[in-house]
């Protein structure tokens, strides 16, 4: 019967289970210059170690102006790759499919005010990101479309008012990311996998459920539904309706949603703390992933736990 800890391939990846361990961005761990630190290597390696099936590296920055805050990752010259090589090394030497999620903050101010040009030199920005990536030996590339940064900022109907290239219709919206993946489709072999992160609710479910479907027709090989920039409408902590019996998080509602329209695998994120949780929605298949984040910093053996509860329970069910 299909579980957590079910294999899944892609491409001709083959990821040993379903718990993802989810692109959270370490700030404790990483100095202001952007590079690898061997309290964040060893971090990780920890986690690969001890049996996740996917790492999805925290967002590394396209451009040093284009960080979230002062002590990021980045991925914006040569200089940064020997220390993202270590990450990739180590955390596939113990079996763990390994991405790296590839991100710029976009602008707190009007999206529609920054000339064009700007646009085109960050795409630039993103394509050189995409290439530094593959060189370093991840396994594949999470793009960071979620959360309000730059490329939920292109997506959305509220933020994005242009009438360049960049605005309008899907298709328009969607244009930075097509010309990307054009720009760099060579890299994208059997052997290395594009992972799209996206907020479900950009503002609606139903434009999260198109974006997904317009990604999936680009070619992206997986889907990660988190949250984007939301209706103001909505004042409670939920930002799309959900129905009142569903279990888990409006985000995971989310990730359950769209994985019904799209051939591709989903990734599911946001408050899933224990096993009997993640197992509930690979078992029911409600999603192909499932990500665990902050339970698997308090609880770095979360995976060898999650298999004792797992034989547990079924023992149970089977007695």
């Amino acid at each position: 019967m299909l579980n957590i800890f079910s294999e899944l391939r892609i491409k001709n990846i083959n990821i040993k289970n379903r718990i993802v361990l989810p692109p959270m961005v370490r700030f404790s761990m990483i100095e202001k210059d952007g590079f690898i630190t061997n309290t964040l290597l060893k971090w990780y390696e920890s986690v690969a170690l001890n049996g996740v099936g996917m790492i999805i590296v925290e967002a590394c920055c396209v451009s040093s102006d284009g960080k979230l805050r002062d002590n990021q990752l980045g991925i914006w010259s040569d200089s940064f790759n020997s220390g993202l090589k270590e990450v990739a090394s180590k955390c596939k030497k113990h079996g763990c499919t390994t991405l790296i999620q590839i991100h710029h903050a976009g602008f707190l101010n009007n999206l529609n005010d920054i000339p064009e040009d700007k646009i085109d030199l960050i795409l630039e920005d993103f394509i050189k990101a995409f290439r530094r990536a593959k060189l370093c030996g991840f396994d594949g590339i999470e793009l960071h479309a979620a959360h309000g940064y730059l490329l939920s900022q292109l997506m959305s109907k509220l933020k994005n008012q242009r009438t360049d290239k960049y605005g309008g219709s899907l298709e328009k919206r969607m244009f930075f990311i097509e010309k990307l993946l054009m720009e760099t489709k060579d890299i994208f072999d059997d052997n290395f996998i594009l992972s799209c992160r996206i907020g479900g609710n950009e503002p609606t479910l139903l434009d999260g459920i198109n974006n997904a479907k317009y990604l999936e027709s680009l070619g992206v090989d997986i889907i990660h539904v988190s949250h984007g920039i939301p209706d103001p409408n909505f004042k409670s902590q939920a930002k799309i309706p959900i129905p009142k019996n569903f279990k888990f998080d409006w985000v995971i509602y989310m990730g359950c949603e769209i994985k019904k329209h799209l051939k591709i695998p989903v990734i599911g994120v946001r408050k899933i703390t224990i096993e009997s949780q993640a197992s509930y929605l690979i078992e029911n298949n409600l999603l192909d992933f499932v990500a665990v984040g902050r339970a698997m910093i308090g609880k770095p053996l979360w995976i060898k736990q999650a298999l004792i509860s797992y034989k547990l329970r079924k023992k149970d069910i089977d007695v």
